[in-house]
């Protein structure tokens, strides 16, 4: 009897496994809430397109507190998201990043107290295993640091920042250039420096990005990588006024991560 008991018992504890894994493996592939539509609006956000100067020149500036503003003779451009609704269900949304011909097209979280709560909370807060893009609280949320980094899912489903993994292309590293990242009050355009392989040192630790020469020596690198597969425009010229975005995901496979850099080339006023 007793034997009968314990192999029951093993058969039940076996199962529940079984279950739990293929639960976890679903949940893995379909991203969990990856999907951020809490209005249950169809997500129909496009990028605006608009092209830079080629030499990667910068039409923002930035204020003597470091606030990038629009220059006083841009016109007002629409914004196409639905970050302010997103905002006004959570304090801690604080902009919108899209890149065209890619599924990005996402808010940007950045939480008050844990630096990686979004690792795994979507949009309003809720346990998500697919997260929300995120910027941690070394970064300013208005995007003057010279460095700032958002990092998203390699999801196998698509999202997140999966489809960053598509700049290894060369073709449409090339024929995709830029991506845009919306505020409250603007329209920031990114041209895309460089894209690669790197390890799994965190960047803003790793840096000081305060000490000109450890910046300029990093700007440096990132346009003449260590690594054999890297796509790279040696065209822009980047220097000390310089404002980056570093955009991070996990690699397909392996220890490190897929970084696309993009420098702000444009700023201007939404409506």
């Amino acid at each position: 009897m007793k034997k009968k008991i314990l192999i029951s018992g093993i058969i039940i504890v076996s199962a529940a496994v079984v279950v739990a894994a293929v639960i976890f493996l679903i949940n893995y592939i379909n991203g969990g809430n990856a999907k951020i539509n809490p209005s249950n609006k169809p997500d129909e956000t496009t990028a605006a397109v608009m092209t830079t100067d080629e030499n990667g020149s910068t039409a923002a500036h930035s204020d003597e507190n470091g606030s990038i503003t629009a220059p006083s003779d841009e016109p007002e451009v629409d914004d196409p998201t639905d970050l302010l609704d997103y905002a006004a269900v959570n304090d801690e949304i604080y902009s919108w990043i899209t890149i065209e011909n890619t599924q990005i097209n996402y808010p940007v979280a950045q939480a008050k107290m844990d630096d990686n709560f979004y690792i795994d909370h979507d949009v309003n807060k809720d346990y998500s295993f697919a997260g929300t893009i995120y910027s941690q609280l070394c970064n300013q949320r208005d995007y003057s640091d010279r460095v700032t980094v958002l990092y998203g899912h390699n999801m196998l489903n698509g999202s997140m920042f999966a489809d960053l993994h598509k700049f290894r292309d060369q073709a449409f590293f090339e024929s995709n250039p830029e991506f845009f990242i919306y505020t409250k009050n603007r329209r920031l355009t990114y041209k895309v420096v460089a894209a690669f392989d790197y390890d799994d040192r965190h960047i803003m630790n790793a840096f000081d990005f305060r000490d000109d020469n450890v910046y300029q020596s990093w700007l440096n690198d990132l346009q003449n990588p260590h690594t054999l597969y890297a796509n790279v425009r040696k065209d822009i010229k980047l220097g000390l006024d310089s404002k980056m975005v570093v955009l991070s995901t996990c690699q397909n496979s392996g220890d490190g991560r897929y970084l696309v850099f993009g420098v702000l080339t444009d700023s201007k006023k939404t409506h």
